[in-house]
């Protein structure tokens, strides 16, 4: 099975004018373009299947940015609450393509909504974070020369530091300001600039792996957020943990 993904990005004027005719379309920055005050938004559009044995394509993602652009716009300029915004492009965009897996809705950089194929119509909300930390990749079971082999240069004894971002996942919505609270007070204080194997009870007999650290902050957020379906760490821009149950 193939999971393809498609974001097309788009921009919609605060002044309700419709965008200035052109032929260029810069679907990196987003089109129609931003021209004065607006709000920009991104709409990820995920399609299981089997490619096609013509074309090699599971669809071809030229279809995709004619129809996100065509019903998605018109619904984003309805300013509908974000949560009923994909809903609603869910279900249009569902009839179109039976195999929809997920659609994603952007709203800022950093929070998102999105409905699943297997749970629909239940909406999920995501909002990124971001902490400092220091860290030792580092097994006491094995000997010097083994971890070095194993870890390299993430071995160093006096540690290595990482810009992590960490966006958490609720089955529902909560207040944003809500849902920081919680998260500052559990996650952030806890772990911003902290070195973990030293100052974090959680890692003195654990390795502070990504995919460790993600696993270890959900299960800090779980009591306190009933509706956590998952977190995902970012270690460095090219390396990601996603955690759930």
């Amino acid at each position: 099975m193939f999971r393809l993904t498609r974001e097309v990005r788009l921009s919609v004027a605060l002044n309700g004018l419709p965008p200035v005719p052109t032929k260029v379309q810069n679907g990196h920055a987003g089109y129609p373009a931003m021209d004065g005050p607006g709000q920009f938004f991104t709409v990820r559009v995920t399609l299981a299947g089997n490619p096609d044995p013509l074309s090699g394509y599971v669809v071809n993602i030229q279809q995709i940015d004619q129809i996100v652009r065509r019903d998605g716009l018109p619904l984003l300029e309805r300013r509908l609450p974000a949560a009923e915004t994909i809903g609603r492009l869910f279900a249009r965009f569902h009839e179109i393509w039976p195999n929809l897996a997920e659609v994603r809705l952007g709203i800022t950089p950093f929070t998102s909504f999105s409905v699943l194929a297997m749970e629909h119509p239940m909406v999920r909300f995501s909002h990124r974070f971001e902490f400092s930390a220091a860290h030792r990749l580092h097994n006491p079971k094995i000997d010097a020369a083994a971890n070095a082999a194993l870890f390299g240069k993430c071995n160093n004894p006096n540690g290595h530091g990482h810009n992590y971002e960490l966006e958490v996942t609720l089955r529902g919505q909560l207040p944003i300001a809500s849902l920081e609270e919680i998260v500052s007070e559990t996650v952030i204080r806890r772990f911003d600039h902290k070195f973990l194997n030293l100052d974090l009870p959680e890692f003195a007999e654990v390795n502070p792996t990504v995919e460790n650290i993600a696993r270890t902050i959900y299960g800090l957020l779980k009591p306190k957020l009933e509706k956590l379906a998952g977190v995902t760490v970012w270690e460095t821009p090219k390396t990601w943990c996603e955690y759930f149950e």
